[in-house]
This record gives C-alpha cells, sequence and structure tokens, in this order.
C-alpha cells in the first residue's frame, strides 16, 4: 500500500506502519498527520489486516510533531474576530486529537515496538496504542512543557491510565527523559529489549499470536477494554451483554470449537 510519509507492508494478517521520515528523525509535519489518520482508517476497512505493529524507519520511532507545524498558529493572528481566532484554534486542536484517536477507532490491536526517540507527539501516539515494547537505548519524553505548551492531543488524558497518576505528573512538569528501562519499569512499555532485532522478534512473535485469534472476538476485546476504561463495571457489563447477545453465535465461535474437537488451528473467515 502506498501512502507519502508512512511504509506499509502487509502479511500474514499482519500489517507493519512504519512512520517514514526518516531524515526528519520521523516528526510529523501536517501532511504526515493528516495521512496517520487516513492509514488507520484504512487499516479499519481492510479485511485482511487484524494486528497492526507500529513501528520507525530510520534512527528513531517518532521525534512528534515538527516544529513548523506548531509554528502553524501563527497564521491565525490574521483573523481580527477574537472569539474566530480561539474558535479556528480550537478547531486546529481538535484536529490532532482526532488524528491520535484513530488508532483508538481502528478496531485492530496497535503494538508499538519504539527504539530510540519517543517523544512529544510520539507519546500522544502510543498512548493511544494497545501495547508498547521498547529497546534499551529507547527515551521517552513529554517534551511539551519545555516548549511552553500543555500536552494537548492525548497524553495527559491517556497516561494516567497506563502509569501511576504521581509518575505522569512528574513527567509532565518535568518533560524528563525517561530510559527504556524506567518505561518497563513504571508500566509505559510491556517490556524492553537490548537490540531493536530482538524487539522486533517479540513484537512479531505476540503479532502472529493475535492474527491467529478470532478476528471478530478480538475487534470486540478491543470495544470492551476501551470502552471500560471510560465506563463503571456496571455500565460495562451492561455493554458487555448487549454485544454478546449480538456477537456471541457467530461462525467464529462454531470454527473455534470445531478447531478444538479436532486439534488443528482454527482457520477464521
Amino acid at each position: 500500500m502506498d501512502y507519502n510519509f508512512f511504509k506499509v507492508t502487509i502479511e500474514n494478517h499482519i500489517a507493519q506502519v512504519s512512520f517514514n521520515r526518516p531524515e526528519k528523525a520521523n516528526s510529523l509535519h501536517m501532511p504526515a498527520w493528516e495521512e496517520m489518520r487516513t492509514v488507520f482508517n484504512d487499516m479499519h476497512d481492510n479485511t485482511d489486516v487484524r494486528v497492526i505493529v507500529l513501528t520507525g524507519e530510520g534512527k528513531h520511532f517518532c521525534a512528534g510533531i515538527d516544529l513548523e507545524t506548531l509554528m502553524d498558529i501563527q497564521k491565525y493572528n490574521h483573523i481580527n474576530c477574537e472569539g474566530r481566532k480561539r474558535e479556528t484554534l480550537r478547531k486546529f486542536i481538535l484536529n490532532f486529537q482526532d488524528t491520535i484517536t484513530a488508532l483508538e477507532d481502528c478496531r485492530k490491536p496497535v503494538l508499538a515496538a519504539i527504539h530510540k526517540a519517543c517523544v512529544g507527539g510520539g507519546v500522544d501516539i502510543i498512548t493511544a496504542c494497545d501495547m508498547r515494547y521498547s529497546t534499551a537505548d529507547s527515551y521517552f519524553a513529554i517534551k511539551e512543557i519545555d516548549l511552553g505548551l500543555v500536552a494537548d492531543i492525548g497524553t495527559l488524558q491517556r497516561l494516567p491510565n497506563i502509569i501511576h497518576p504521581g509518575i505522569v505528573s512528574e513527567l509532565a512538569y518535568t518533560g524528563r527523559k525517561v530510559s527504556g528501562a524506567e518505561a518497563a519499569k513504571i508500566g509505559l512499555t510491556n517490556n524492553v529489549f537490548d537490540t531493536q532485532k530482538e524487539m522486533m522478534e517479540y513484537v512479531m512473535g505476540i503479532a502472529k499470536m493475535i492474527a491467529s485469534k478470532s478476528p471478530l472476538c478480538i475487534r470486540g476485546t478491543k470495544e470492551m477494554l476501551l470502552y471500560k476504561r471510560d465506563h463503571s463495571v456496571r455500565e460495562s457489563l451492561d455493554y458487555m451483554a448487549t454485544w454478546n447477545s449480538a456477537m456471541l453465535m457467530s461462525n467464529d465461535l462454531m470454527e473455534a470449537f470445531q478447531a478444538q474437537m479436532e486439534k488443528r488451528e482454527a482457520q477464521y473467515e
């Protein structure tokens, strides 16, 4: 699949999506930012894709939003009406937020495989992923505080659901770097690896396991996990009952039972 700023390959139901601006440390300017939403919308709709591995080409995973893109907010200064200026700026921010949310709206699990830099907008992106893995030489930072900004496109909303809120506060207030080892220790990543090769072998192994499961169940599991994050246990149980009353009696269920009885791997539609 051809994109301008992302490299996408699909094999055995696993899509590897890679940031592809290595000359810019995979920082994302506006065209790349908008394309990222397109990529994940396409992955959501692609029935051949069951799981996504997000990586970065070159030396770094993702250096966040291109600084020139951040400076674009100055172009709104020509709007004379303060109300309309602020309304336009709000739309600008919401557009960035919606791109991050596209990773969650894509009902295929997204596994982030992180090496070297993951800062600013890169952290926003990985907080919207289902699982995160990194190399020992990776580092993470909520850099917005050093740019005179409040991180505004997802980190402060999603990260407290991933790691301890007190640690989130420390990182958000200081902007300090978190090493790959510390990221695994505090639960930001699932595991840390000495080399990128070791990390990719492990992550692709996890992706292969996920791809072998019922696609319908995987999509439903992601739906339930995200719903529970934002709702009470009672509300989540009620939604779960409604979901399964609609989805339970599927071909996937019959195939899973049949494969178990025949002691073979299930083959799903």
